[in-house]
């Protein structure tokens, strides 16, 4: 699903009190808050759907497939998610709400 689904779902759903704009106004402040709070080392949690939070990947050494080279990859930060146990048990017993 892309933005503009998730705004015409939304549009849906609250049977059209808001404007779409207004709803991709509010999509994009949810959005930025959650990248705001990784990029302070904060993880940013949404009761029933999951958590956002920074994980580090160590430093390490890798080989080029094609030529068999050695390459040392830096350390890295990347985003993880851990969906919440609602979720969860939503997705398993495919009760996702259309």
């Amino acid at each position: 699903m892309v933005r503009s689904e998730i705004i015409s779902k939304l549009s849906e759903k609250i049977h059209r009190k808001l404007k779409k704009s207004d709803l991709d106004k509010i999509l994009q402040i949810l959005i930025n808050s959650i990248v705001e709070g990784i990029s302070n080392n904060k993880s940013t949690e949404i009761r029933s759907f999951g958590r956002f939070s920074i994980k580090k990947l160590k430093a390490k050494i890798s080989r080029d497939p094609r030529t068999g080279e050695k390459i040392d990859v830096p350390e890295k930060i990347s985003i993880a998610f851990k969906m919440a146990k609602e979720l969860k048990r939503k997705v398993n017993e495919k009760e996702l709400i259309n």
